[in-house]
């Protein structure tokens, strides 16, 4: 096994998948209720302006800018009080010099107004004259027509993983309805003779799966839909089985345990097994998480992340994210959400491993800071205290005190 522990930098990895993914990009119509956290399969181009017409954006006075030149509070302007807009309804009347109209926010601005006195600047002397106090400039307080969005102009691409404020933006034009890439389907399993079910009690030197449930969740999170293959145990034909089933009906198979050198790890073995190329990787450059395994059985492909869940957390946030994104038809590289903190103590770390450490954030005195959570990555505690993690790149031999660090939040 000539592929075993040479271990792969984590910026090499898309180099072995480069041209082999078979990316299923299938795609359905769905409603906008149902669009968030979907991935966009088609550009959007909007079919009209928005605002659709100019619009104030405050309670008080359309105007024409010009005509408040000058305006104090020892010194006001006086303007002539012509008329109402009310809240959705069409403004015919033209304003002209000398002039204003009373309007509310979100009211249509006249035709020959350019701005708008907040009504706090204002006194309404009799039924058809304003005192004005403060003078405008042309634009103020208004949105013209098209201001937040053009027609015709692109207003989300393809790939376009969307969120609450695209929605709401799509509702603004008149979408309801939006073509999305069909989820990625992800089998997860959890390997090991030692694993039972968490509804079952286990026996002395057994232990409850946790592995399935933290990585199918992560599945989710990423936007991939799971199938929730179960527990296979250490026996090659249960696990060349099961891995040969699950290849039929995923985009994406992911195992954790099975991954390390030793008597009953038979993962390696059984991928090289099941079909070409095999297995890619074993051993990538990242710390928790080395035995990480990477192959590709025909068009599918196969991530064995490591048994303790901290490792296969970590890796599969950083090493997996980016094939299911790919699976999913996202955009690669898309901001993943991030903070920056000020590490709590001195960090020492491998150089011949990128190393993620897990911190829990606190704030203090104004300032954010990350406490390093220290602990065997076989406990899914310190996953369960921590906010984030914290990389320390490759070849670089640790943090300093008060280092001001980037957390890669969960």
């Amino acid at each position: 096994m000539s592929e075993l522990f040479q271990l792969v930098e984590i910026d090499k990895i898309p180099d072995f998948f480069e041209g082999k993914l078979a990316v299923n990009l299938a795609t359905e119509k769905i409603n906008i209720t149902k669009a968030k956290a979907r991935v966009l399969a088609r550009d959007i181009i909007s079919q009209i302006d928005l605002p659709p017409f100019s619009r104030s954006t405050m309670d008080g006075f359309a105007v024409k800018a010009i005509d408040t030149f000058g305006a104090s509070e020892s010194m006001p302007v006086y303007l002539d009080l012509v008329g109402e807009i009310l809240m959705g309804e069409e403004a015919e009347q033209e304003i002209k010099a000398g002039q204003a109209i009373k309007i509310a926010t979100g009211g249509m601005l006249p035709k020959g107004a350019d701005a708008v006195v907040m009504v706090e600047y204002t006194e309404t002397l009799g039924e058809d004259m304003i005192e004005v106090f403060k003078s405008v400039a042309s634009r103020e307080n208004i949105v013209v027509k098209g201001e937040d969005i053009d027609q015709e102009s692109l207003l989300l691409k393809q790939g376009h993983l969307l969120r609450a404020q695209d929605i709401g933006a799509l509702a603004g034009i008149g979408i309801t309805e939006v073509e999305v890439f069909v989820k990625p389907v992800v089998t997860v399993f959890s390997t090991g003779d030692e694993l039972v079910a968490p509804e079952e009690s286990p026996k002395l030197g057994q232990i409850r799966d946790i592995n399935t449930y933290l990585v199918g969740s992560l599945v989710e999170e990423t936007g991939g839909t799971v199938n929730y293959g179960g527990i296979i145990a250490d026996n090659k034909e249960e696990l060349k089985n099961k891995i040969g089933a699950s290849l039929k009906n995923s985009d994406l198979v992911i195992l954790s345990g099975g991954s390390s050198v030793g008597t009953k790890d038979l993962t390696i073995e059984v991928l090289n097994e099941l079909g070409e190329p095999g297995v890619l990787v074993h051993g990538i450059s990242i710390k928790p998480g080395k035995p990480t395994i990477l192959a590709l059985i025909g068009d599918t492909p196969v991530i064995g992340l490591p048994g303790h869940p901290a490792s296969a957390m970590t890796v599969l946030k950083i090493v997996g994210t980016p094939i299911i994104q790919k699976l999913a038809g996202q955009e690669l590289n898309q901001f993943q959400g991030s903070v920056s903190a000020k590490l709590s103590r001195n960090l020492a770390s491998d150089k011949g491993r990128e190393e993620y450490i897990r911190v829990k954030l606190v704030k203090e005195n104004n300032q954010l800071w990350a406490y390093p959570i220290l602990g065997k990555s076989s406990l899914i505690t310190t996953m369960v205290e921590a906010d984030g993690l914290v990389k320390i790149d490759l070849g670089k031999e640790g943090l300093d005190q008060g280092e001001e660090v980037q957390v890669l939040l969960f």
